[in-house]
């Protein structure tokens, strides 16, 4: 009897986690109820990027954060699931790490497969390449961009150098911002450089219809329209590859 019992207990140790359990975990570990191995019920797949982009620095646990090293691979596995043949982008970020951020941009714009974005609330700072970086961009009417200049934090060697630096990465933002949307480079620093906008800043906080007035962001909509626009997209892509086909 006592065998049986261990056989017994054993076999529940080995018992794999359930449904809940697994949804419970992946919240945890990515932020989201499903990744894009596990994506069946849809060929659309949602990416959320929230809180503050986290680079090479951790950030402190109290810090909502969108971790770079969850994010790729997710943009990675969602190239390569052919069950996934489009891609939404929620913004609601205040920005972060220029690196992580642009790394997370040209990753979404080298995509083959229709991408959508949309921000939501706030898509600030490193923020502002990501929204830009999908085939076509959303913002609803009361979410805010700010555009400013690109800062340094910890130890900063006071020699010419660390301007050039800091020159050379903005010059990257900038020519991104500029390639991936309808603004012009003059328009884009003027925002970046304006004084008087923000109380302790310099820079621009952009609202909705001003992002699409300049040239920023393609339109202003919610989720319905963002959706609708990449179910627009898909169709579009399957009907170039008919015709390659043929």
């Amino acid at each position: 009897m006592e065998k049986e019992r261990y056989i017994a207990s054993e076999s529940e140790e080995k018992q794999e986690p359930s449904k809940e359990e697994q949804v419970t975990t992946m919240i945890q570990q990515l932020g989201q109820t499903n990744i894009p191995q596990l994506t069946q019920d849809t060929n659309i797949h949602c990416l959320t990027i929230v809180g503050q982009i986290e680079g090479h620095i951790q950030l402190p646990p109290q810090n909502k954060a969108t971790k770079y090293e969850h994010v790729i691979p997710q943009i990675v596995a969602i190239e390569q699931n052919p069950n996934i043949e489009g891609l939404l982008v929620i913004l609601n970020t205040v920005g972060g790490d220029v690196e992580a951020g642009l790394a997370i941009a040209e990753m979404l714009a080298s995509l083959s497969k229709p991408t959508v974005s949309i921000v939501l609330g706030g898509g600030h700072s490193i923020g502002v390449p990501i929204a830009v970086s999908c085939d076509y961009s959303f913002i609803t009417e009361t979410a805010t961009m700010t555009i400013h200049p690109i800062r340094l934090t910890g130890l900063v060697i006071g020699v010419p150098q660390t301007f050039e630096y800091l020159d050379k990465m903005q010059e990257r933002v900038v020519r991104f911002v500029t390639k991936h949307s309808k603004i012009t480079e003059e328009k884009f620093k003027e925002l970046m450089f304006s004084k008087g906008n923000l109380t302790r800043d310099i820079g621009t906080n952009v609202v909705g219809p001003d992002a699409v007035q300049y040239g920023l962001i393609d339109e202003v909509g919610g989720v319905a329209q963002a959706m609708q626009k990449l179910r627009e997209l898909i169709d579009l892509n399957e009907t170039k590859g008919e015709k390659i086909v043929q």
